[in-house]
């Protein structure tokens, strides 16, 4: 029986939650007005001059703006890509582990990275890849000349979709492990009885009970299309490689923060959200017509 009183306590509950998104998500939606106007920071939003799609027709005619959005969008996809099936091939492999021990210790062990913020990981990459790091002294070892991997803009953004992969797959893995454990053991009894290889079982049983899974979260990585990862760049990049390496987060932060260029700023990343909205509008679609997935 529905009680009003009782889901009066929680939507108390909810109340501190709607009022930090009020402040901090809504009340700034605001300055979205600067995309359309002369910004003046000393004559604020209320005293600029309104110039309307000027901003953005500026932004169109720059050569940056189809580089970074090339860029977001081919780095996002790659790691989209590589944090789909890379988890699941580990997920697979670690589920074929009989030996509870060893299997919950090298599943700690990948998982770990998924803890460090990227000012730890980006420093100690850069070290491990560095022109005098490990990775160069085993090259030199094999008489291969030391390679400048962060200051090629060719290798770039594999280095940063590999990183990026190695920090989440353990995470991802886990996600796909829990998958796993629901999978009917008398299917497997089944197939064994049949006849079925291990490899048949992993085509016929496998894979088809963790479908669900591998469908949802494809789907809804097609939301972070445009999420290439701005902590991760930030603390990667440099000048050398921002032909390859720019994405839409990194420019707006050198545009707005740096150069000063808050209209252009605000309109960059104003348009990034619309797609964004619309993205994620229709992976939500999506999950919910392929795996019946839903919010509300």
């Amino acid at each position: 029986m529905y009680n009003k009183g009782f889901a009066k306590h929680y939507y108390l509950m909810l109340l501190p939650g709607l009022i930090w998104l009020f402040i901090f998500s809504i009340v700034p939606m605001f300055g979205i007005v600067i995309a359309f106007q002369n910004y003046n920071p000393v004559q604020g939003i209320l005293g600029s001059e309104f110039v309307g799609l000027d901003t953005f027709e500026y932004m169109f005619s720059l050569n940056d703006t189809a580089s970074i959005f090339m860029n977001t969008i081919s780095i996002a996809v790659m790691k989209i890509i590589g944090n789909l099936v890379i988890p699941l091939i580990f997920a697979l492999m670690l589920n074929e582990l009989k030996h509870m021990i060893i299997k919950r210790s090298i599943q700690t062990i990948v998982y770990l990275p998924h803890f460090l913020s990227w000012v730890i990981l980006g420093g100690i990459i850069l070290d491990i890849f560095s022109f005098q790091g490990p990775i160069n002294q085993i090259l030199g070892f094999f008489g291969i000349d030391a390679i400048l991997f962060f200051g090629r803009a060719d290798l770039f953004p594999f280095l940063v979709v590999g990183s990026d992969i190695w920090k989440e797959f353990g995470f991802n893995t886990i996600i796909y492990l829990a998958a796993l454990t629901g999978i009917n053991p008398a299917l497997y009894e089944a197939a064994s009885i049949d006849g079925a290889s291990r490899s048949r079982m992993l085509w016929h049983v496998t894979l088809p009970g963790i479908r669900t899974t591998v469908v949802l979260l494809s789907v809804l990585g097609l939301g972070n299309v445009l999420n290439a990862g701005f902590d991760q760049i930030f603390n990667l990049y440099n000048p050398l490689v921002y032909s390859t390496g720019d994405i839409i987060d990194t420019w707006v932060y050198r545009a707005g923060l740096l150069n000063m260029q808050y209209e252009l700023a605000t309109a960059v990343g104003l348009l990034k959200s619309v797609a964004g909205f619309i993205l994620i509008s229709v992976s939500y679609f999506l999950a919910y017509r392929l795996t019946n997935y839903r919010i509300f």
